[in-house]
């Protein structure tokens, strides 16, 4: 019995010594190719290996939802999108020691917010991204185009800053190059499958939040809500400074129209500046410049993915060393493709530098004084899908009110909530 008893415990200590090597991490692409190399070096440096299982984007919700549902998890840690946090938060360990003074001074202020429910940071930043203001700098520094604008505006042609100046330099550059009648370069192209970047002007133009504020009240009919509808739309419905399919132009159709020379300025996610393709017709021609301002000032919807670790976690222990580990070395992520971080630092170390001129505009965008995340409720995803989108959409086919229009959106809204 006796030997029993030891064989057992042995065994039972060499389970407790493997448990404690290793962490599992449920992660998407963007998570494991930003991750990656720190892992690495958080293994050499502490021996706890990391497991990375690698799931496609809405399979990391459905996986994370499902474990724990069943009251069982198989990982330590998920890096999960930031509009998912509130789904989660019952049901996540709170990570507020771990955003010492040191930590919580190098992120940018949106990432912090949007890291806290309630009392507690349940979410550890791990990298994020905003939009930011492409254009062709082959046409912004040509002389003939500078001197043209000057002329016609009364004032510089210079990288677009505010709403006026956006609009204004998206009708210049539309026109018909090619003596058929026709526009075939267009300013900008308004984007009219998603609503994320009419949501960053509604904080340019001074809300307190987009669809609801801090208390959780919807605010989709207040002024701010409605001008900024107004400016996103005017490109479309008044200026022709845009292609007019905008219901069917998402980021992808958005991207290759600039890419193809189509248009002169595009509003996009930052990390596409590394992703230009050799063979565009813009390539080595783009100019980088943070998101507009409007009266309230810079402002975008930051698109941060956080490090949580689930409340049925085996492994909590090495969960937290993997997640102090991953916000001391944020930098490592930036030499990935994708090549995007979370913290001041990091950015600041590659800013100047030859391929990172994206890193100046992002992180002024991010640091905005107006740029604030998606509200963290647990209903987001319902308020966009069936009073958000219905009411952005309808604005876009040019004959609908918009304050009527989201005065409907808000009706739905306070109709899901309660």
């Amino acid at each position: 019995m006796k030997k029993l008893l030891c064989s057992g415990a042995l065994s039972l200590l060499a389970a407790t010594a493997l448990h404690a090597e290793s962490i599992n991490v449920l992660v998407e692409g963007g998570g494991l190719m930003l991750q990656k190399a720190m892992a690495e070096k958080f293994t050499e440096e502490t021996g706890i290996e990391v497991n990375f299982t690698e799931v496609p984007y809405q399979g990391v919700f459905d996986r994370l939802s499902a474990e724990i549902a069943s009251g069982a998890s198989s990982f330590d840690v998920a890096t999960i999108d930031v509009v998912w946090m509130a789904n989660f938060a019952p049901h996540v360990e709170d990570l507020t020691d771990l955003f010492t003074e040191e930590v919580t001074a190098d992120l940018p202020p949106a990432l912090l917010a949007d890291a806290r429910f309630g009392d507690r940071f349940i979410g550890m930043p791990t990298w994020a991204n905003a939009e930011v203001v492409f254009y062709r700098k082959d046409l912004f520094d040509n002389p003939d185009e500078q001197s043209a604008f000057a002329a016609e505006h009364g004032y510089p042609l210079t990288p677009p800053a505010t709403w006026g100046q956006w609009r204004d330099m998206a009708k210049f550059f539309t026109r018909d190059t090619d003596g058929d009648g026709k526009a075939d370069l267009y300013g900008t192209a308004t984007i009219g499958m998603f609503s994320e970047e009419w949501m960053a002007h509604v904080l340019q133009a001074g809300s307190p939040g987009v669809i609801l504020d801090d208390e959780g009240s919807v605010i989709l009919d207040n002024d701010a809500h409605a001008a900024a509808l107004e400016f996103y739309r005017a490109p479309l419905c008044e200026d022709g400074s845009v292609p007019d399919n905008a219901l069917e132009i998402g980021w992808g159709e958005a991207q290759n129209l600039f890419y193809q020379g189509q248009t002169a300025m595009m509003k996009f996610w930052a990390h596409a500046h590394k992703l230009t393709p050799e063979d565009s017709i813009v390539e080595g021609k783009v100019g980088i410049a943070p998101m507009l301002e409007g009266s309230a000032g810079i402002a975008g919807i930051p698109g941060p993915w956080y490090n949580v670790i689930p409340s049925t976690a085996e492994n909590k222990d090495g969960a937290r060393q993997f997640i102090a580990f991953a916000i001391a070395n944020n930098a490592m992520g930036i030499e990935a493709p994708l090549g995007l971080a979370a913290t001041n630092s990091a950015y600041e170390r590659y800013m100047g530098q030859m391929g990172y001129e994206h890193f100046g505009p992002l992180l002024e965008t991010l640091g905005g004084p107006a740029t604030k995340g998606r509200p963290l409720h647990a209903d987001y995803q319902e308020l966009v899908d069936e009073a958000v989108m219905p009411a952005f959409q309808a604005a876009l086919e040019c004959d609908g009110d918009v304050a009527e229009l989201l005065a409907e959106a808000a009706e739905t809204a306070r109709e899901i909530l309660n």
